[in-house]
């Protein structure tokens, strides 16, 4: 396993972040027995993705361990080993080496296989959530997250297995549990059919979120106001490596890191152990009932 940012270099790159405020934290953690355990470096993420607000925290710390124990299609069967097919030669997700000028994070996403037979919406989120959770503790804290997505090789059969329930669960995720600030969500190469995916998934978009997502139709010259060309790959007039070399490197990367993902799938709810009522999907999501009728599966 590679190595992993230190809670130190937290503490000494985030003057915001005070001791106190993870201690509250660890207290409140303590009469939570549903959760798993969860150490002070994963608390730092949680707490510097809210702000470091108290309050907003506990609940995005308990919303993270929820989705994730109520979404098994996007959570479960990680192992990069014995799933290779969607967490290694579905998608590519690959956090860039170099950071913005404002200091965020950037992911570049594009298809591997192009096949829509072997596409699923869920498949994708693993790879996205996997990718950015290793990210985050490889690196640790950003200033938020740009994720830059070339959508050339999507076709209309791709857009017909998205399903609008996976799409609203995936949403409220990112913004209301993921451990993540997202400043900025860019499509290049976008397809004829673009309005209706857009259409698909602005439903569940919060408006900071609608705010920061950008498609592109020019030769990405438009891009490059967002994300500088040093910060992207090769393909893209970048200063970085290429895509070739990138899928490469971030094979190799989840590989050797396999099994933090093993370890980390098993750390889910214990309903039984809430307290108070537990937490179905319909307490998180709300009731599906009115989605599955839209659905495009």
């Amino acid at each position: 396993m590679s190595s992993f940012a230190t809670i130190e270099e937290q503490y000494q790159k985030n003057p915001e972040l005070k001791k106190e405020d993870v201690q509250t934290i660890q207290e409140w953690l303590e009469k939570q027995n549903h959760l798993p355990e969860i150490d002070e470096f994963e608390i730092i993420l949680f707490l510097h993705s809210c702000s470091y607000k108290i309050e907003p925290t506990k609940v995005c710390i308990d919303n993270f361990y929820t989705i994730r124990t109520l979404c098994p299609e996007f959570f479960s069967n990680r192992d990069p080993k014995t799933n290779p097919d969607e967490t290694l030669n579905l998608l590519l997700y690959a956090p860039l080496p170099k950071l913005t000028p404002e200091g965020y994070k950037v992911i570049f996403a594009k298809l591997i296989d192009t096949n829509p037979d072997n596409y699923t919406f869920a498949g994708q989120v693993k790879v996205f959530d996997m990718a950015t959770m290793l990210a985050l503790h490889q690196e640790g804290t950003h200033n938020g997250i740009v994720v830059v997505t070339d959508m050339k090789g999507v076709t209309f059969s791709h857009f017909t297995k998205l399903g609008v329930v996976h799409i609203k669960n995936f949403f409220y995720y990112l913004q209301h549990a993921m451990p993540v600030k997202i400043k900025g969500v860019h499509f290049l190469n976008i397809p004829s059919f673009m309005d209706k995916i857009v259409g698909l998934i602005k439903p569940f978009m919060k408006g900071e979120l609608l705010q920061v997502l950008h498609l592109h139709t020019d030769k990405f010259d438009n891009l490059y106001k967002y994300v500088p060309k040093e910060c992207l790959p090769k393909d893209y007039h970048g200063d970085m490596d290429s895509v070739e070399d990138l899928i490469k490197i971030q094979n190799k990367n989840i590989l050797e890191n396999a099994q933090y993902f093993i370890e980390d799938e098993k750390r889910i709810v214990d309903e039984s152990k809430r307290t108070g009522s537990p937490k179905t999907g319909d307490d998180i999501f709300g009731v599906e009932g009115s989605f599955k009728k839209l659905s495009i599966d």
